[in-house]
């Protein structure tokens, strides 16, 4: 079995490095989660189209939100993985968004948009990604992994199957049922 067909308990020892790092900012737990985390982190960055070294520059940065933020994760909002992939995920949408500024600042006689974050975004931003966080906790484990496997890693449906050992249709099916608790229980809470 590979670590993957194995979620709760690699989960359950995520939970526990991440614990650690909160209680006495313990780094071996630290580099547990960096050693797993750090290369994927990397690799759904470059998948989303940042090269080399602004990927690096990302992982970085999440890892050290992670390091000092460690105390405001909950299992009852999801797993380590949903929570590392979230931090990376806005992460890279706040350097995009400030990129984008910074492209304007530069012109003398043109009047750019402001793309800063605002409080009632960020807010907002916060407020969905709680939402289906405590969304994702109420759906079937096997799907819940699933959803998270391709839509914050970015795994491939195909390689979920071989790393799982499902057959590619069960991968599939299990999504989309996945997917459609999803969309309802988050239909119900707006």
């Amino acid at each position: 079995m590979t670590e993957t067909s194995v979620p709760n308990a690699r989960g359950d020892q995520f939970v526990d490095f991440l614990t650690r790092v909160a209680a006495s900012k313990d780094r071996a737990a630290f580099a547990s989660l960096f050693d797993h985390f750090a290369p994927r982190v990397k690799s759904f960055m470059m998948r989303k189209g940042s090269n080399p070294e602004q990927a690096e520059d990302l992982v970085q940065e999440t890892m050290i939100a992670v390091w000092s933020k460690a105390a405001m994760f909950s299992t009852e909002k999801g797993s380590v993985s949903t929570w590392i992939f979230t931090i990376a995920r806005n992460l890279r949408i706040d350097k995009l968004r400030r990129e984008r500024s910074q492209l304007y600042t530069d012109l003398e006689d043109f009047d750019a948009p402001d793309l800063s974050t605002g409080a009632e975004e960020a807010l907002g931003r916060s407020q969905e990604d709680n939402q289906v966080s405590l969304a994702l906790a109420q759906i079937p484990a096997e799907q819940r992994d699933l959803l998270i496997l391709s839509f914050v890693e970015d795994v491939p449906q195909s390689e979920i199957a071989l790393r799982l050992g499902i057959p590619l249709g069960t991968v599939k099916s299990r999504m989309r049922l996945g997917y459609q608790r999803l969309r309802k229980l988050l239909e119900t809470m707006n």
